[in-house]
């Protein structure tokens, strides 16, 4: 029943309701505590029964966590007297005895616990029942647990892992002092069409689906960079396990550290110099072409500015004409970029995709992750991803050192390779890149109620200003600085 409960506990989300049913001494409150524990990520922690305090609440990954014992509640009045709607409004709510709520909302999860003396008497049946919006979170879970049966990490502890700001999850799996990486990312739907009948992922190029992940692991793996394996995958529902990296980021202490930074640089240095093709062969059965970064794909990026961020900052959206003139502006730029001779673009080659490994050498030593949306497209712009971190400080002279190590790197492999187009190259991309980050930490914060990721503008803000003090980006900047509000430089 243990595994149960923390098992479902992945599922919980603020604001739910868990009705635990059961006869006195079956087991509620051993189930609360053990989905309390997971939340917690506190296999130790503290977790009384309320049977007398009546309400008990704990503050988790995923917020409060209200655990309820109504079993001496005589009704409603009571109930409310003990501030149970402020409490429980926001909060994922474990109730016993819920019945004495009344009628029970129409959106949640019965777990209904009875003994099972035929199996032992510490046995217990477990029935699980998901309503409203609950039905497809408990079928998800479900899901997950049968791939990992399947795979043979049924019985691992499971361990959240902080992800990026997708909707992918990811745990990690502990289990006889191994361990493995769970990625859930079921496929992503396609939402409204905003131009030409096709919606941003189409138009952005973003993965879809788990194909693109396996294709550039065993195309990155095959040629000599470090990648998690793919030990067992369900593409159909969007569950892979992973090779585990480890936990040791390419950050030293949050902040960049040269010796890595440098290895990182190398790895992309060794990258581009090779020549890849658009479409990677996995098997006789599966192949996966990468789609172009094309100037579509690199304006609808760079819109999410004038969709997010300017209204955020403002309250006001760009009239017609002015958003025509920021698309042609931006395309007189991008235009030749997209029109160069291309490699393999891992797109979110920045510091949380990058770990450690100090027992490799060279270029081993970074661990890529989070490569599935790559593209095929110019050099410079997973360069400046990483020199340009939206996350992190990257001061400029480090930047500089870096960026001159590259092109010395890319000058030695004796392929045509002109630095001062790369530089202008690197300008656009790096501007491109900062105006979409803008756009898209604005839209965190106001559509997705992700208000953290605004602590990093004033930063992406100080990238965008730098890139465009370019020469070929001076009509360019001319807008910004007529049109686009900068933030409060607070940092």
């Amino acid at each position: 029943m243990k595994l149960v409960a923390s098992r479902m506990a992945e599922a919980f989300q603020p604001g739910d309701l868990i009705a635990l049913h059961g006869d006195l001494g079956t087991g509620k409150s051993t189930f609360a505590r053990a989905a309390i524990r997971a939340l917690a990520d506190d296999p130790r922690l503290e977790v009384p029964s309320p049977t007398y305090t009546i309400i008990q609440t704990y503050e988790t990954r995923k917020g409060m966590v209200t655990h309820a014992d109504l079993y001496r509640v005589s009704g409603l009045d009571e109930i409310e007297a003990l501030g149970w709607d402020e409490i429980s409004e926001h909060a994922i709510a474990l109730v016993e005895w819920p019945e004495r709520l009344g009628t029970l909302p129409a959106d949640r999860l019965d777990v209904e616990i009875s003994l099972a003396p035929e199996r032992g008497a510490e046995a217990r049946n477990v029935v699980l029942i998901g309503h409203g919006a609950w039905a497809p979170r408990l079928a998800r879970t479900l899901i997950v647990q049968d791939f990992l049966d399947k795979a043979g990490w049924g019985m691992a502890h499971r361990s959240h892992i902080q992800g990026d700001a997708s909707s992918r999850r990811y745990e990690r799996l502990t289990l006889d002092r191994r361990t493995a990486i769970l990625m859930d990312s079921p496929a992503r739907p396609d939402g409204p069409p905003i131009r030409d009948g096709k919606p941003y992922s189409r138009l952005a190029h973003i993965a879809e689906d788990v194909r693109p992940f396996i294709a550039l692991s065993h195309g990155l793996g095959t040629r000599g960079f470090t990648v998690p394996d793919v030990m067992a995958a369900d593409v159909e529902r969007g569950l892979l396990l992973l090779g585990d990296l480890g936990t040791t980021p390419v950050l030293r202490e949050g902040r960049p550290d040269m010796l890595r930074y440098a290895a990182a640089v190398d790895l992309l240095v060794a990258l581009h110099g090779k020549v890849l093709p658009h479409e990677i062969i996995v098997s006789d059965s599966f192949s996966y072409t990468l789609p172009d970064y094309d100037l579509d794909a690199m304006l609808v990026e760079a819109e999410l500015l004038v969709d997010w961020y300017i209204p955020f900052q403002t309250g006001e959206t760009l009239d017609p004409d002015e958003r025509d003139t920021f698309r042609d502006l931006w395309g007189a730029v991008l235009r030749d970029v997209a029109g160069r001779d291309g490699t393999w673009v891992l797109r979110d080659f920045h510091s949380p995709n990058l770990m450690w490994l100090e027992e490799q050498h060279g270029i081993k030593r970074i661990g890529l992750l989070d490569f599935q949306d790559a593209l095929f497209g110019s050099a410079a712009y997973d360069l400046v991803s990483l020199l340009q971190d939206a996350r992190v400080d990257v001061a400029e002279d480090l930047e500089l050192r870096l960026l001159s190590s590259y092109v010395k790197g890319r000058k030695a492999q004796q392929r045509v390779f002109d630095p001062t187009d790369f530089a202008q190259a690197y300008a656009i991309m790096g501007a491109q890149r900062a105006t979409k980050i803008l756009g898209i930490f604005a839209r965190l914060a106001k559509r997705d109620g992700k208000p953290g990721y605004l602590r990093h503008i004033p930063r992406v803000w100080r990238y965008l200003t730098r890139d465009l003090a370019h020469p070929a980006l001076g009509d360019l900047r001319a807008w910004y600085d007529a049109k686009v509000p900068p933030p409060e430089m607070n940092e």
